[in-house]
């Protein structure tokens, strides 16, 4: 199957038609105002949503877990009652976890960010970030600010872990949303929260859970990489150790959805398995936003739902 999203807003129209067609125990999704990402992240799946719920398991699921949180757009429209977000990056899961609390206090904070906003205010905000100092509330405060006001809203760290986008140049960069904090507030209450790698999955994920994997990509050309999300990167080893997990999790009776480029290299990683081509519009690692080919790999068929 193949479908062009060609705008965030069809897509989150699309969303909202999907999630009230959806059936499943144990989710309290919100058709009429789906839940958003606080954060944009680099291989953000907003505009891929309506393609991935619709390859949910038909039967339901158990847990919900998901090891490369990042924007966690699919945990957001879904809003599983048991759910596990995990990612390498501990101020984005700080970040989740200050939320989680309670978004009054953060939203504080991002208003003073909000008032004081410009060029100057950006880079020794930065600075304050890269020297980690503060706070969790106070990072978590920065992370958001810094996301929403870099160049093209992208997150990367150098070899030394530091924190290097420049400045964007929106007018009116939308630092402060109040409506956005409190919907992901509601969703995180029930949510183990793990600043660690996917491959400690193995040791708490049982038959019956969904795991949504969304990995740094393979590239598909030599300019297209982009894995800087935290210091080690996500090389052709790290793929192959994914996939690895991926099996063993499958023979263990998990339901598994993965997402990566249409490279031939991943096509022969999941080989045997369900994989469907999708297309979608990227726009966060170029300046010319393009349609692209992407894959949806899955352990299970969706012909029970194709049926009803």
């Amino acid at each position: 199957m193949r479908d062009e999203l060609y705008s965030t807003g069809k897509a989150t129209a699309a969303v909202s038609a999907v999630l009230c067609q959806l059936a499943l125990p144990h989710v309290d999704a919100t058709p009429d105002e789906p839940a958003a990402p606080i954060v944009k992240w680099a291989g953000g799946k907003t505009r891929l949503l309506p393609e991935l719920l619709r390859r949910l398991p038909p039967e339901g699921f158990g847990r919900y877990i998901e090891p490369f949180a990042g924007g966690a757009a699919l945990f957001l429209a879904l809003r599983p009652r048991r759910a596990i977000l995990a990612d390498t990056n501990p101020t984005l899961i700080e970040t989740y976890r200050v939320v989680q609390c309670g978004p009054a206090p953060l939203l504080t904070v991002l208003q003073d960010h909000a008032s004081a906003h410009s060029t100057a205010h950006y880079y020794a905000c930065r600075e304050r970030f890269n020297a980690r100092m503060d706070g969790e509330l106070e990072r978590a405060a920065l992370l958001i600010y810094l996301n929403k006001t870099c160049f093209n809203g992208l997150f990367r760290v150098n070899k030394r872990g530091e924190f290097n986008v420049p400045c964007g140049r929106q007018a009116r960069p939308a630092i402060c949303e109040e409506s956005t904090l409190a919907r992901a507030h509601e969703a995180l209450q029930r949510v183990e929260l793990r600043n660690e790698p996917f491959t400690t999955l193995l040791s708490y994920a049982r038959r019956g859970d969904l795991i949504f994997l969304d990995p740094p990509y393979v590239p598909v050309s030599k300019t297209a990489s982009f894995t800087a999300y935290d210091v080690g990167g996500f090389d052709e080893r790290a793929q192959r150790k994914l996939r690895k997990v991926f099996g063993a999790l499958d023979r263990r009776g998990c339901r598994l959805m993965l997402t990566n480029s249409d490279a031939e290299a991943v096509r022969q990683l999941y080989r045997g398995y369900h994989i469907d081509v999708v297309t979608t519009r990227r726009s966060i690692s170029c300046r010319q936003r393009e349609l692209v080919n992407e894959l949806i790999v899955r352990n299970y068929d969706d012909s029970q739902r194709r049926s009803a």
